[in-house]
């Protein structure tokens, strides 16, 4: 019989494909993918009909909230962005409303 072994792990060297929702948890990412990752990601969510998104950066020393807060104000597909509130992650997480797909 032949066949993949289902518990094989991609090669590190080969791309890994995560499902697009409206949520991104960053704490699997380093910090220097955060440049090509996050606009992509919007790119995706705003191709999928999502309007609001949460990207939990963690509260941490600030630097991570920072790089995205910023790489937010420079994305075409985000209209706005807040810190979370008590509900969804507090300033551990933002909240940003995206454009209507095209």
């Amino acid at each position: 019989m032949t066949g993949s072994d289902p518990h094989a792990q991609p090669p590190p060297d080969e791309p890994v494909e995560y499902p697009i929702t409206w949520e991104l948890d960053l704490h699997t990412f380093q910090p220097c993918d955060l440049p090509e990752l996050i606009p992509a990601w919007l790119e995706a969510c705003v191709d999928r009909g999502f309007r609001e998104v949460r990207i939990i950066h963690g509260k941490g020393t600030g630097t991570l909230r920072t790089t995205v807060h910023t790489l937010l104000q420079r994305s075409p597909w985000v209209v706005d962005f807040r810190a979370g509130d008590e509900h969804s992650g507090g300033w551990g997480a933002t909240l940003a409303t995206l454009v209507s797909k095209p």
